[in-house]
């Protein structure tokens, strides 16, 4: 009788085979691929808490004090702060990984390939190539389209790249849920990127408003990535449709144009004898509210592929 091949890890089964659509895999690693990794949801949500309440510290602090930073200087501390996301997400990652092991090499390794290519390939896209700020100014629905074909666009797939050519044929790519983790990381590599170069082309920013604009960067582009590797994670596991993952790069691609549409809108008030022109809380609000959504309905996605697959198994 010829002996069934685990598609994971590539040796012959023992015993029971256990399939995902007509994939099949041993007990072992099918008990990774089907878990849930709680500590990590959990990780993520606080995170983003954290985030805020360094950001709402950070604004409170410098409109209180008022430093009088400029040159060097100013942009040194902005390119400090423009660090932060990253780290705090990597701080918590690291906490809870400690009993559930991710090889914090690739997970770095992949922060960093989405920054270059930030740098290397999205960047001189969006500014230099489309020009999308003239998109921008050239009324709602050429901003809705700019924002979406190309800043979406680009930046999704950028993520999707730095995941599927690399990691994705590791055999540390071992768990759905670590489509999430790497391009989570790969995108926020892109969002430290995308907020470096714009503190080097502003020389510094207001530490009471610019650190809302670092901070919700971060945040955005990291859920959307989230989505865009839990797409990976499936395509890797299951037997999904060709259309399956352009359907997830076109989803996030165009959360993510949405999102930046509407951030620019809710942030810009209008002119009054009271003032008025720009209001970062608010792109906070949205940011915070974004994220958490898009971690928690992942959360719950793959709760119910867990609670699938215990039910095929027990079958």
């Amino acid at each position: 009788m010829e002996r069934v091949i685990c598609c994971v890890c590539e040796k012959p089964i023992e015993g029971k085979v256990f399939k995902i659509g007509d994939r099949p895999y041993g007990a072992d690693c099918y008990a990774k691929v089907a878990r849930n990794r709680r500590g990590l949801w959990w990780a993520s949500l606080i995170g983003i808490g954290a985030l805020v309440l360094f950001v709402a510290t950070v604004a409170l602090i410098a409109r209180a004090t008022k430093p009088h930073l400029e040159g060097t200087p100013l942009v040194l501390v902005s390119l400090l702060l423009a660090l932060v996301p990253a780290l705090i997400w990597l701080a918590f990652f690291y906490i809870q990984d400690a009993r559930e092991p991710e090889p914090k090499a690739l997970v770095l390794a992949v922060f960093l390939l989405g920054a270059l290519l930030a740098r290397a390939v999205g960047i001189p896209i969006i500014n230099d190539l489309f020009h999308t700020s003239s998109w921008f100014s050239a009324g709602p629905l050429f901003h809705i389209l700019g924002a979406i074909l190309i800043v979406g666009f680009t930046q999704q797939f950028l993520v999707f790249a730095a995941v599927r050519y690399t990691v994705y044929y590791s055999k540390e790519f071992d768990e759905r849920v670590d489509g999430i983790v790497y391009a989570t990381a790969a995108a926020l590599g892109y969002a430290t990127m995308v907020n470096v170069q714009y503190i080097l082309e502003s020389g510094g920013v207001d530490l009471a408003s610019g650190i809302f604009r670092i901070a919700v960067t971060a945040m955005a582009l990291a859920s959307f990535g989230g989505l865009v590797g839990f797409f990976l994670g499936r395509c890797k596991f299951e037997d999904e449709p060709l259309w399956w993952m352009p359907a997830g790069l076109a989803l996030a691609a165009v959360l993510d144009g949405l999102f930046t549409y509407f951030r620019g809108e809710i942030t810009s008030t209008p002119i009054s004898l009271k003032g008025g022109g720009y209001n970062p809380w608010l792109s906070l609000i949205l940011g915070t509210v974004v994220a958490g959504l898009t971690f928690a309905v992942l959360f719950l996605l793959l709760r119910r592929l867990e609670r699938r697959a215990s039910q095929s198994a027990g079958a």
